[in-house]
């Protein structure tokens, strides 16, 4: 695991410093359902410990592969409270507390500080299509009812907003516990004029598990990541290649883990990784609605790239 505790313009131990942000491959970590389709927080203290021994470096809780969309006010602060016991600080917890109201990711981001979070993710206020002054006064207002780090999110296929480097800069300058932010844009060279406008502590994480790669080149601090729920180790392993200097060895790992990656999005997110999980044998449930199951064609091809990655012997579905 890789824990670094930063303050803008220098790194500082823990004792001096409560500002736990990870570098490497954090989890964006789904949520098991019993079939009736409440929570299964038996599965989950299952999954977040598997997590913390396959080498995750950070949990990042009720997020978009997490279906926060569909868990009650009181579910996602169970959750998150729930991830922190478990996890005990032995690594990072990363609590999504984003809306798109204000108020309410104001009233979660304080919750989840008290719960013990430590560090906050916050998507973009989605639908209501904010301008990038809205984006800013609603990010101030989060930031300024916590002390804890803020993440922000920028996923605009998802939201119908992006946040432009201008406003992510000016934040970051602006407020001292906004630190970074997960980047599913896909857009390396929006990404890159990003990191041309702020400073080497700004943390730039992928939200994208297939441009890892670029994005560290850039200056990114890690990915968090939808394949690590089945491959933990793998995506730790390629973070951890590029921060040692083997380049060649992130190169391989990035590579090899594309058609997986791509397989993992057939279906919308997180569709095709609880598929995965439960062909693992992780039994985590299904989704709430309105998601639906995999369909039988994609679950086939899911199958087979699990195969090819070594995660499913060959012939895993046959008989």
């Amino acid at each position: 695991m890789s824990l670094v505790f930063r303050e803008r313009g220098r790194t500082r131990d823990r004792q001096e410093d409560d500002m736990a942000i990870f570098r490497g491959a954090g989890v964006a970590l789904i949520t098991p359902m019993h079939e009736d389709g409440s929570v299964n927080y038996e599965k989950l203290t299952e999954i977040l410990e598997e997590q913390i021994a396959g080498g995750t470096d950070a949990i990042i809780s009720c997020g978009t592969t997490g279906e926060a969309a569909t868990l009650s006010e009181a579910e996602h602060m169970d959750v998150i409270r729930h991830s922190v016991r478990v996890t005990a600080h032995r690594i990072p917890v990363i609590a999504g507390t984003g809306s798109n109201s204000t108020e309410t990711a104001v009233k979660l981001s304080k919750e989840a500080e008290e719960a013990g979070a430590d560090g906050l993710l916050l998507v973009t206020p989605y639908y209501n299509k904010a301008t990038q002054g809205g984006l800013y006064e609603h990010y101030k207002a989060v930031a300024e009812s916590v002390s804890i780090p803020c993440i922000l999110y920028n996923v605009p296929s998802r939201t119908g907003v992006t946040i432009q480097p201008e406003t992510m800069a000016r934040l970051y300058r602006d407020f001292e516990n906004i630190v970074g932010v997960k980047d599913a844009g896909g857009d390396l060279a929006m990404s890159s004029r990003l990191m041309s406008l702020v400073d080497r502590d700004f943390l730039l994480y992928s939200g994208e598990d297939g441009i890892v790669l670029p994005l560290l080149s850039i200056g990114g601090s890690g990915v968090i990541s939808v394949l690590s729920n089945i491959a933990p180790r793998e995506m730790h392993g390629l973070c951890e290649s590029w921060f040692k200097g083997d380049v060649e060895g992130a190169r391989r790992e990035q590579l090899r883990a594309l058609a997986l990656i791509r397989a993992l999005f057939m279906e919308v997110n997180p569709i095709p990784v609880k598929a995965a999980m439960n062909l693992l044998g992780k039994e985590v449930g299904p989704l709430r609605l309105p998601l639906t199951e995999i369909t039988e064609e994609n679950r086939e091809k899911l199958r087979a790239e699990m195969e090819r990655y070594g995660l499913l012997p060959e012939g895993s579905g046959r008989g």
